[in-house]
């Protein structure tokens, strides 16, 4: 139940594992977070959810799947990420780690040795790194990668000098929407980094809606059935089966289940912590942003913020329930590598900031200051936007609770231990009862490793 990018995979897993498996929707098209609109103009295709996709190549369940026979098409941008700060300067994630690190001057070397080893060794790690915990397969590399990846950013960026390397992990570790002194937050860092140096940070052709159809039209050729437009409210309203996974957070679980669950379990659930919200504009725009920096001007992402304290400070704030005049902002310009996005010679742009989570206080001057901060003249590019609080998000997808687009805190007690403290996360208390979304091992972004592994467990547990 529920058809976003971990249901589909899930699905997938199962099906093509021999079983018959029925996919439902509440929404009249599947996707999730994986779904594109003309928000603002005829013309301009947006995408509502996510937009960049670091892990839809790279990560183990999308390398075992065809899609690219089922029409999905990526682009990549010469530049995966930049992250500009003040004065025309820019740090680039940008093909290899040697490209990346000569960018960065007096830090080339240290760069180096901190992202070559985690590169190199990325095929046998992401197993172990993209699941639950359990015993490691390569325990040595993986223990390499965890002494700096349980280090707060803020500690990890001391071994560099330049503002332009300290600010360009910042940006990568404000994607767990945690204050960046929290262990962990590296971890969100490097693999978002390692993933941009080995696979680019790879863009849709057409929106991100087409990985959700791509992912769909593949089940389907496996004898798969999607029913949408059924907004389950109870499990009793499913067809007979020997197991149910559902791709919501514990709250929807909670609300569809909880008659079925242990007390003890229910207890868990109820204890489940959700995390930051964003407030999200999408532009339509008469031309492409104009970034003083070039190294912005050729990159799919863009991450707003300034230097690494300018950034520590705004997560900070946000996580204690206030909303900071210069807030940490991330920035898609999908148009510039996609010409389908937008009319000829028009342009469109995706962006988020971090707010409390249930906020509804509009940002969108705030968050277009920090883009005119980096790009002067961007405003009179603009020719209609589209906007998105915590309350419209949620009621777009119910796992956005309060805006949290991660399924949940994504801190040290949360990031394995999710929903629960368990052997086998994926499973509920009730017997056929599994949980499949970000909720899970190992948590949000579009790689389908939560249904895969939720999957691989109903297969353990019920037909071995």
């Amino acid at each position: 139940m529920g058809a976003g990018p971990n249901g589909l995979a899930a699905a997938i897993t199962l099906q093509r594992s021999g079983l018959s498996v029925l996919l439902v929707e509440g929404k009249e098209t599947v996707g999730g977070g994986l779904r594109s609109a003309e928000l603002t103009l005829p013309g301009f295709r947006h995408d509502i959810g996510s937009a960049i996709h670091p892990m839809a190549v790279g990560s183990p369940f999308f390398q075992s799947v065809p899609l690219a026979d089922f029409g999905l098409r990526f682009v990549n941008p010469p530049v995966a990420a930049a992250h500009p700060v003040d004065g025309g300067r820019a740090a680039a994630l940008q093909g290899t780690v040697a490209n990346t690190a000569r960018s960065l001057g007096a830090d080339e070397q240290v760069y180096r040795d901190l992202l070559e080893p985690l590169v190199d060794r990325w095929p046998g790690l992401a197993p172990d790194v993209l699941g639950p915990l359990g015993l490691p397969k390569h325990p040595l590399d993986f223990a390499a990668f965890g002494l700096n990846a349980i280090q707060p950013i803020t500690v990890l960026a001391k071994r560099f000098q330049t503002p332009e390397a300290r600010g360009l992990l910042a940006g990568m570790a404000a994607h767990a929407t945690l204050p960046l002194t929290n262990l962990t937050t590296s971890a969100i860092a490097l693999v978002l980094m390692t993933m941009g140096h080995r696979h680019n940070w790879p863009i849709p052709i057409g929106g991100s809606g087409a990985i959700a159809q791509a992912m769909a039209a593949y089940f389907q050729s496996l004898g798969g059935t999607i029913i949408t437009n059924w907004p389950v409210r109870s499990l009793a309203e499913l067809p007979p089966a020997r197991a149910v996974l559902l791709d919501v957070t514990p709250r929807q679980l909670l609300a569809l289940a909880g008659d079925r669950f242990s007390t003890l379990y229910r207890r868990q659930l109820a204890r489940f912590r959700y995390g930051m919200g964003v407030f999200k504009v999408d532009w339509a725009l008469d031309g492409p942003i104009p970034f003083t920096a070039s190294a912005c001007r050729q990159a799919g992402t863009v991450h707003l913020g300034g230097t690494l304290d300018e950034i520590r400070q705004a997560e900070q704030q946000t996580a204690a329930g206030n909303h900071p005049d210069r807030p940490f902002v991330l920035l898609a310009q999908q148009s510039l590598f996609d010409d389908s996005r937008a009319p000829t010679g028009k342009h469109t742009a995706w962006a988020y900031c971090h707010v409390p989570n249930g906020s509804t206080l509009d940002r969108t001057d705030a968050i277009e200051r920090q883009i005119e901060r980096f790009a002067p003249g961007f405003r009179d590019q603009i020719l209609a936007r589209h906007t998105l609080n915590t309350t419209q998000l949620e009621t777009y997808n119910p796992n956005f609770v309060g805006g949290d687009i991660n399924g949940g805190r994504l801190d040290i007690t949360q990031l394995f231990t999710r929903p629960v403290l368990s052997l086998s996360p994926y499973n509920t208390s009730a017997k056929g009862i599994y949980v499949c979304s970000s909720s899970t091992p190992p948590g949000s972004g579009v790689h389908g490793m939560c249904g895969f592994h939720a999957a691989n467990r109903v297969l353990a547990d019920l037909f071995t």
